[in-house]
């Protein structure tokens, strides 16, 4: 081979090598710029007609409007939020598809069940937090409890009180054990199949208190049922500004529900800045606001990152309370 030839051929190879690499780059992006393609699927791992499914629902319809596609919800209940989330977990990372996580679903279960298929933090990247909301703690209005102090003061005199909640490790159940647990006391805990019974059986005085959502406890507070004594928020609620914090007489309590939308680990950034970003314009449109105030959430503005790093310290917490109370659930 001659040195001219030789000289073409190895232009030749560098040309294809070159096309090849630039080849990979465009691709992916190429498809990125066409997010998205076909319709997305948000996966609730709870019933239909909760919270999760609600705001799934409402965010869904807007969401698809604004992409240019359809968002379909499609509801995969089971162990608390992990049958869902597993399936999630395992789905392709390409922006088709999406979860509404929850405190349970999140951050608490991973300490409660001996094994639930998948990393609550590395299985998946944060999108957004939709909103968090307080659970008040409630007694009979013919209790002898007018407020915290009193309920604590019970406890170190070792007098018997009870709480109610939804069941074993709901974040009422968790919220108790908190408590208990920062206040120095012992309250037994009865646990119910659901929010209805537990909190009927605190308005007939046949358990002392309990805590739950602002929008179960509220319209029972207003009809005089049941009396408020403090929320868990770490400041008071401008629905309620009444009513203390739980911190206003024990320092460093805090305990929020919360709401957040999250992909499979490895989804682009770029597709997950997009959904970031439409979501957060849907959040504080005057509508929203309004329907997220009726579920007794305030919204949130956290950037994915800010997510993250909020929802390690929530497992990190709730790991901390489980594991002092003992608490498992197969």
């Amino acid at each position: 081979m001659t040195p001219t030839r030789r000289r073409l051929s190895l232009a030749i190879a560098i040309a294809i090598a070159i096309a090849g690499t630039l080849g990979s780059w465009v691709a992916p992006a190429a498809a990125q710029d066409k997010w998205p393609s076909k319709p997305i699927t948000y996966v609730v791992p709870f019933p239909a007609g909760g919270t999760t499914d609600t705001l799934a629902r409402l965010i869904a319809q807007k969401l698809g409007t604004v992409l240019g596609t359809t968002v379909l919800v499609d509801n995969r209940a089971g162990a608390g939020g992990n049958v869902g989330s597993e399936r999630v977990s395992r789905a392709a990372p390409d922006g088709y598809t999406v979860i509404g996580g929850t405190i349970s679903s999140h951050a608490i279960n991973v300490s409660l069940y001996p094994k639930i298929g998948y990393d609550p933090i590395k299985s998946f990247t944060p999108i957004t937090l939709i909103g968090t909301n307080p659970t008040v703690l409630v007694v009979n209005q013919a209790s002898p409890y007018k407020t915290l102090a009193d309920v604590i003061a019970a406890g170190k005199a070792k007098k018997p009180i009870t709480s109610a909640s939804a069941g074993n490790g709901t974040s009422q159940h968790l919220s108790l054990e908190l408590l208990k647990s920062k206040a120095g006391i012992d309250i037994t805990h009865i646990p119910y199949k659901g929010s209805s019974p537990a909190i009927q059986d605190v308005m007939a005085g046949q358990v002392d208190m309990m805590f739950d959502t602002t929008v179960v406890a509220g319209p029972h507070i207003e009809s005089g049922k049941l009396r408020a004594l403090a929320v868990t928020s770490a400041k008071r609620q401008p629905t309620m500004p009444n009513v203390p914090t739980v911190a206003e007489t024990v320092p460093g309590y805090e305990v929020i529900s919360w709401q957040a939308i999250f992909a499979p680990a490895g989804t682009p950034k770029a597709i997950v800045d997009r959904l970031h970003g439409e979501i957060a314009k849907i959040l504080v449109e005057p509508e929203m606001r309004e329907r997220l105030a009726k579920l007794g959430m305030q919204g949130s503005q956290m950037t994915p990152a800010q997510v993250g790093e909020f929802q390690k310290a929530e497992v990190a917490k709730w790991a901390q309370v489980i594991k002092a109370a003992n608490i498992k659930l197969e």
